[in-house]
């Protein structure tokens, strides 16, 4: 099944270093169904782990104290002294490792040398967390490799830190979460203010879900992101200073929101009504999910839509676009745009036996207005990272 990634992965090493890898290790990307922007505001998410992986392809080397670290699809290579304190760099892939490691180089973690060789077939900019792949995928092969005796959930958190201190973006723990616990069939019911979780069944037998890349990733995403963040935490603070009581955002009602619009001015009040409507939309969604609803939850879907494009504002023309258009065809039940924003990918629940017209219809109109090929990604819910040992042919 994964062999197209793995053997090639596996070459590349054995051309590079003139040996086997020891190990070989898949971290998957991830969606999120529903649940968007509210992992770092106190809410509920509903993530899961996707069949689209990074391969780590892994060699021990105790006789050094050099890691090499070869990108495979970006023809790029870097290496560092496991001894020496690691501070971040120019080359972006190679911070999400750097992030990582600092926190776990410490003196009771005697690391040796490493040769790692890594290939993805997670799309880079399409909102998948290719990043979160990374970064915890590499956590847990030094957890593998060194005997660490991390939990999944400190896992999680080290990816997350890496994300904040060695990227600069303000990232919330619902990727590196998905990526960690995902579970076949199964989508995760996160808690981001406890990490508290649960599983729900996930049977779509008759839909699929469709991932419609719209091919642009628009420059201001992380400083929108950011700004996004900042405008959250100026309506917080007002709604804290009128209702001291409440312990955590997601306990705000609608209404108390609007007793402080005017002071919280019009921008805080629209994100932080976004993501009140949206906490609410995850759980109506889960229990959808759980019991076969697929229509209310495409109906929910698409209500997520009109929220970040008018009241978070982090979509973009083509993704509008690619909504609407998906949204007039029969057999679409919802459609929202995924990922934080500004570009990357609408996911799409669509009855199996239209995928293929929807695909057309949506691909052609998408060309002729923004002559642009759109690229399609059907995606099945998958394991969460793990290591595949005697699974793979050469």
């Amino acid at each position: 099944m994964h062999e197209q990634l793995i053997n090639p992965t596996i070459e590349k090493f054995k051309a590079e270093f003139k040996a086997e890898p020891e190990h070989i290790f898949l971290s998957p990307g991830r969606i999120n169904i529903i649940g968007e922007h509210v992992d770092y505001n106190d809410g509920f998410v509903l993530p899961a782990a996707i069949d689209k992986y990074i391969c780590f392809a892994v060699r021990r080397r105790p006789q050094t104290n050099v890691c090499t670290l070869i990108a495979k699809d970006l023809g790029e290579e870097y290496t560092f002294d496991v001894t020496m304190e690691v501070k971040p760099v120019q080359q972006m892939w190679a911070n999400y490792i750097l992030g990582v490691f600092s926190q776990l180089q410490k003196p009771e973690n005697p690391f040796c040398g490493m040769e790692i060789v890594f290939s993805s077939t997670i799309p880079m900019g399409s909102g998948l967390s290719s990043s979160a792949a990374l970064e915890c995928g590499f956590a847990y092969i030094l957890n593998e490799l060194f005997d660490l005796q991390l939990s999944k959930k400190e896992i999680a958190v080290i990816g997350q830190k890496s994300e904040h201190t060695f990227a600069g973006v303000q990232c919330g723990i619902m990727d590196q979460f998905a990526s960690v616990f995902g579970r076949e069939d199964k989508v995760i019911m996160l808690d981001c203010h406890s990490l508290e979780y649960q599983y729900f069944n996930a049977d779509l037998k008759g839909y699929s879900l469709l991932l419609f890349d719209s091919c642009v990733k628009h420059t201001h995403l992380t400083s929108g992101y950011n700004e996004r963040r900042k405008d959250v935490e100026n309506g917080k603070k007002v709604l804290w200073k009128k209702f001291p009581e409440i312990e955590k955002f997601r306990d705000f009602t609608v209404a108390m929101l609007d007793g402080v619009k005017e002071e919280m001015g019009s921008v805080s009040y629209k994100r932080c009504l976004y993501l009140l409507k949206e906490i609410q939309r995850v759980e109506m969604a889960a229990k959808a999910i759980s019991e076969g609803d697929v229509e209310y939850l495409g109906t929910l879907l698409t209500e997520t839509h009109a929220g970040l494009s008018t009241e978070y504002e982090v979509s973009c023309n083509e993704l509008d676009f690619l909504v609407e258009h998906a949204l007039k065809q029969k057999g679409v039940l919802g459609a929202r745009i995924m990922g934080g924003g500004f570009g990357g990918c609408s996911i799409n629940l669509i009855k199996e036996n239209k995928v293929e017209e929807v695909i057309s219809a949506v691909r052609e109109k998408y060309l002729e207005h923004f002559n642009i090929q759109m690229k399609v990604y059907q995606v099945k819910i998958s394991e969460g990272i793990k290591e595949y040992t005697n699974e793979y042919i050469i």
